[in-house]
């Protein structure tokens, strides 16, 4: 009896502890908030339900295997008409390389007006800012 006296103080704590959480986990899955649909998503939810079944999972994700698909074939098709300057409907090495070169002179140009961008908003913020104090 020694041997259970211990337990037998703790259990109406723990029966007590077990009817306040079993309802509380029962109702969570109730009163769980849904997350709304993005329009992407709204496109392939086919049964307006609100969720995304598997089967409108996989269709949405043929879609995008195609348009990706699609995309690469006309950035080919672009670079081919751009860079191909023997005309054999491929790049060789040479093309290639310009094309990365004009590539990264591009990525590089975009970094330059995004870096004067952000100079230009530091200045002004430092202006108001001096302005204010």
């Amino acid at each position: 009896m020694k041997v259970l006296q211990p337990l037998l103080r703790f259990a109406p704590a723990l029966l007590a502890l077990a009817l306040v959480t079993v309802p509380a986990v029962g109702r969570a899955d109730e009163s769980a908030p849904t997350k709304k649909l993005t329009k992407a998503q709204e496109k392939y939810d086919a049964d307006s339900d609100g969720k995304l079944s598997d089967e409108e999972r996989a269709r949405a994700r043929e879609d995008a295997t195609a348009k990706a698909k699609k995309t690469r074939e006309e950035h080919r098709k672009i670079a081919l008409e751009k860079y191909d300057a023997n005309g054999d409907g491929k790049l060789d090495d040479a093309e290639k390389a310009k094309m990365k070169a004009d590539e990264d002179a591009a990525r590089e140009e975009k970094k330059a007006e995004r870096a004067a961008k952000k100079a230009e908003r530091d200045a002004k913020k430092a202006a108001r800012d001096g302005a204010s104090n």
